[in-house]
């Protein structure tokens, strides 16, 4: 199933949040075009790598073409808008404002083409005092209130594990994308969209809501413990720890009969959900009493068995050996210029039970430019005079 069929995107960005948008759209079937500087996106030169070959730029730019032009000429800048008025979508990623100096900001496409969807994904937005200044995810983390409300209880803050102010921009884009297409298909008019890495990550922390703005509590860190709801967290084991995730009195029963406590479930320290997060340390040193003498393996075995959720904390390395990460197709590769074959981690969802997923890997620097150009009309002598310029480049083996 590929339902973006037909649906041609000029892809400006660089390094993750962009990328990692259009490779989503890549997924289900668009049609993506990789304008790149001569020195190519940023990730290209970031590692870990693979014969030469960026990981990080393989996994986020699967099934796209690469255009190289260099948009400091105007000549460049020409071609460029020339690319955007054959696309549905424009997405770009430049710190605000250098879009418009290149004459590929949303006024501009749109004037040419009032039925493009023009999306721009930036650290701060493109409007409010802060819109200049420069962002990476961990700025953005920092800003958001998500690093403050991450670390052990009395610790230091801590950065989630990943970059996630970049990846949910990239998927807040691709979702307001599509959306703008779904309009467009009843009006005819596109969109402007403004993504911002900061607006995307400060909408995923409801629980840091309903404290601030709700119960008009500050938000406390906690560690591996949920801060509304125990018991709800990772608890020790005789070989490492095990999560223990109950929700209600009734898991909660539950719970305290596997642990051989079942009076435990009528102590009023434990009756509610908001008497049981009081009373923590209680709670926990009673559950650790029980986990803390067993392999891990066997606390999950016998929370299992009482339908109460539970997991090992696993590795990414034995998660993706899962039996369940094969039968859900989470990993698959992709025939790829170089490596010859790519792993690559898809778009997750199911269409009528099938994973769309791109059709190739990504692409080497310049193999679409000819191609690209050639279907723009561009002859054979004026992609030669604009490669001898140095306004194109292309690949030789693309």
């Amino acid at each position: 199933m590929k339902p973006l069929d037909g649906i041609r995107v000029l892809d400006l960005t660089r390094v993750l949040a962009g990328p990692f948008a259009t490779a989503l759209l890549a997924d289900l079937g668009a049609e993506v075009i990789k304008l790149e500087p001569p020195q190519g996106d940023d990730y290209r030169h970031i590692g870990p790598f693979t014969d030469g070959e960026s990981a990080l730029f393989t996994l986020v730019n699967r099934g796209k073409q690469s255009v190289v032009i260099d948009l400091k000429s105007p000549e460049g800048q020409a071609l460029a808008r020339r690319i955007a008025a054959s696309c549905d979508v424009g997405v770009e990623n430049f710190r605000p404002g250098v879009a418009e100096r290149l004459g590929l900001g949303a006024e501009a496409l749109r004037a040419a083409d009032p039925g493009l969807v023009h999306a721009s994904i930036s650290g701060f937005g493109q409007s409010g005092p802060d819109t200049g200044l420069p962002a990476y995810d961990l700025v953005v983390q920092a800003m958001s209130g998500l690093m403050d409300a991450t670390g052990e209880a009395g610790g230091a803050p801590l950065k989630a594990g990943e970059s996630f102010g970049d990846l949910i921009a990239g998927l807040y884009a691709a979702w307001a994308i599509l959306a703008a297409l779904v309009s467009r298909g009843r009006t005819g008019a596109g969109a402007t969209l403004d993504i911002a890495m900061l607006d995307s990550l400060v909408s995923l922390l409801p629980t840091s809501h309903a404290l601030q703005l709700y119960a008009g509590q500050p938000v406390a860190r906690t560690g591996n413990r949920h801060p509304l709801s125990t018991p709800f967290g990772a608890y020790r084991t005789a070989d490492g720890h095990a999560i223990v995730a109950v929700l209600g009195s009734r898991q909660c029963a539950a719970l305290c009969a596997v642990i051989g406590a079942p009076q435990a479930a009528d102590d009023p320290r434990f009756a509610t959900d908001a008497s049981r997060t009081a009373h923590e340390p209680e709670l926990k040193a009673l559950i650790e009493a029980w986990s803390g003498a067993r392999p891990t393996a066997g606390v999950v075995a016998a929370l299992r068995a009482a339908a109460i959720p539970t997991a090992p904390i696993l590795t990414l390395a034995e998660a993706l050996a899962s039996d369940h990460a094969a039968a859900r197709g989470l990993v698959a590769d992709l025939p790829h210029h170089k490596l010859g074959t790519a792993p690559v981690v898809g778009q997750p969802v199911l269409f009528d039970g099938a994973k769309p997923l791109a059709a190739t890997g990504a692409p080497a620097l310049g193999s679409g430019t000819r191609a690209v150009l050639g279907r723009l009309g561009l002859t054979e002598d004026q992609i030669g005079g604009l490669l001898a310029a140095g306004i194109i480049t292309e690949d030789p083996h693309g």
